[in-house]
């Protein structure tokens, strides 16, 4: 595991101040071009360690037994590592720090149920990685870092299939993967 600055940060309830309406967020997805569907690249990789903490890296070693090396989700077998789609949390974060989500991977590559079921897999740099049937919700913390209506957004029935809070994969084969390199969904 290789972190981009050796300090853990602490994720706390998100600034306020940065939280958006509804309708600025509507207005936010509007204008965003399409994910692309079949090949993307890792914009951030993260490391949770612990309760609240985040560890920006520049690479990692992705394991079948484990997920991301010191990461706390590792242990469990269906969900070891979180995905984000990159500009879905541009505009939900608009402007935090977007390890204040806490998935290990943001990736520019549409992540809707139509594009990335369960059961697809995705080679990211070396490693396979495959999609989960467990869905990967908001939270209480959510609201906190993003505000009520980020939370209301992603939590609309007529949203969940766009998976806009994300998805949760398991390692299929152990891999290295570094931000830049590329996605590809395997068909």
């Amino acid at each position: 595991m290789t972190t981009t600055d050796p300090a853990t940060v602490t994720a706390g309830s998100g600034d306020s101040e940065r939280h958006l309406t509804l309708e600025q967020i509507e207005s936010g997805f509007a204008a965003l071009a399409a994910a692309p569907k079949s090949e993307g690249r890792v914009a951030m990789l993260v490391a949770c360690p612990g309760e609240g903490q985040r560890v920006e890296l520049d690479s990692a070693s992705l394991k079948v037994d484990g997920g991301m090396p010191g990461d706390r989700w590792g242990e469990q077998s269906d969900v070891q590592l979180t995905a984000m789609q990159l500009t879905t949390s541009q505009v939900i974060a608009n402007g935090q720090p977007l390890s204040l989500f806490g998935d290990n991977l943001v990736l520019d590559l549409d992540l809707s149920a139509a594009n990335m079921s369960a059961g697809t897999r995705v080679r990211i740099g070396e490693a396979l990685l495959e999609v989960t049937p467990v869905p990967h919700n908001g939270c209480g913390k959510y609201s906190e870092r993003f505000g009520d209506a980020a939370l209301r957004l992603i939590s609309r029935p007529e949203a969940r299939d766009l998976h806009l809070r994300g998805i949760y994969f398991k390692v299929v084969e152990d891999g290295d993967v570094s931000v830049g390199d590329a996605v590809e969904v395997l068909r």
